[in-house]
C-alpha cells in the first residue's frame, strides 16, 4: 500500500441498537462517541440501522411472498402468450 493515503485502520464496535448487538471488528469508520468493551478498552462506536441479529433473512423471520399466485394472477389478467 502507498504511505500516507488511506485512513487508520483501527478497532471499531458496530452496534444495533434494536437488537442490543454489538460486535468489535477492524474498520477504517471513525465516530466521536466511544464504547468500554468486554476487554475494558475503549472503541469508537458505530450504530448501526440493520445487523445480522435484526435482519430478518438472518433472523429467520422473512416472509415468504407467494410468487407463484402472483404469476397465475399476472396471467389471469394479461393472458398467456404463445411462443
Amino acid at each position: 500500500m502507498k504511505p500516507g493515503i488511506h485512513p487508520p485502520y483501527r478497532p471499531v464496535v458496530f452496534r444495533d441498537r434494536a437488537a442490543g448487538f454489538a460486535f468489535l471488528t477492524r474498520s477504517t469508520m471513525t465516530s466521536e462517541h466511544t464504547v468500554e468493551w468486554e476487554d475494558g478498552h475503549t472503541y469508537p462506536v458505530v450504530d448501526v440501522e440493520v445487523s445480522s441479529a435484526s435482519h430478518p433473512f438472518y433472523t429467520g423471520a422473512a416472509r415468504v411472498l407467494d410468487t407463484a399466485g402472483r404469476v397465475e394472477r399476472f396471467e389471469r389478467r394479461y393472458g398467456r402468450r404463445g411462443r
